[in-house]
């Protein structure tokens, strides 16, 4: 290759902008990932909320359904 074609490799989106906007913008990312993690762990936290309350809301009869246990085992 060519010093030229190296020179234009080399160049890149932190070379060819303003320090303190690189910096900018490299901060506005760290933001946006923070906001984005809170984001996913409401998320988290209220689909557990609505299992909590799905199980909560069961009737007996699907509990019993639900159980692995062996009934018989228990009747004499």
């Amino acid at each position: 290759m060519s010093k030229k074609k190296k020179q234009e490799a080399e160049l890149t989106l932190k070379n060819s902008i303003n320090a303190d906007l690189f910096e900018q913008l490299k901060n506005k990312k760290k933001e946006l990932e923070k906001v984005e993690e809170v984001k996913k762990d409401e998320d988290r936290k209220r689909k557990a909320e609505e299992r909590k309350q799905r199980e909560k809301n069961k009737s007996f009869e699907e509990l019993l359904n639900e159980s692995d246990m062996n009934w018989q085992n228990y009747k004499k």
